[in-house]
């Protein structure tokens, strides 16, 4: 279990709860795969796999150190969120459901 407290909470959301941006859960699964597939420039089908427990750093090989910066920034871009750099640990992306939390998360502070 995460110890991210903002990790934590956002798990436990309803799958199709409203974040303060107005986007369900569907929404910004849908678009985080869609930053995912643009950043590391795989496949659009490759990324909509992505389950829960798919594993991001370090079991994808696009996603070097790198890679994390530009996709943290287009998240930032495209999500409209800002991400500091205190809330970037290596639980956040070690799966794909974490990152998915941590979107959500940071939505729903608006």
């Amino acid at each position: 279990m995460s110890t991210n407290p903002a990790i934590n909470s956002a798990a436990t959301d309803a799958g199709d709860s409203q974040t303060g941006t107005g986007m369900d859960r569907t929404e910004i699964d849908s678009e985080l795969k869609a930053i995912i597939a643009d950043v590391l420039g795989i496949d659009a089908a490759q990324a909509a796999a992505l389950g829960p427990d798919s594993g991001l750093f370090g079991h994808l090989p696009e996603l070097d150190s790198m890679a994390v910066a530009g996709l943290l920034t287009e998240m930032e871009d495209r999500l409209g969120i800002v991400i500091d750099d205190d809330d970037v640990d290596g639980e956040m992306l070690e799966t794909y459901g974490g990152l998915l939390a941590f979107a959500e998360a940071k939505l729903s502070q608006g």
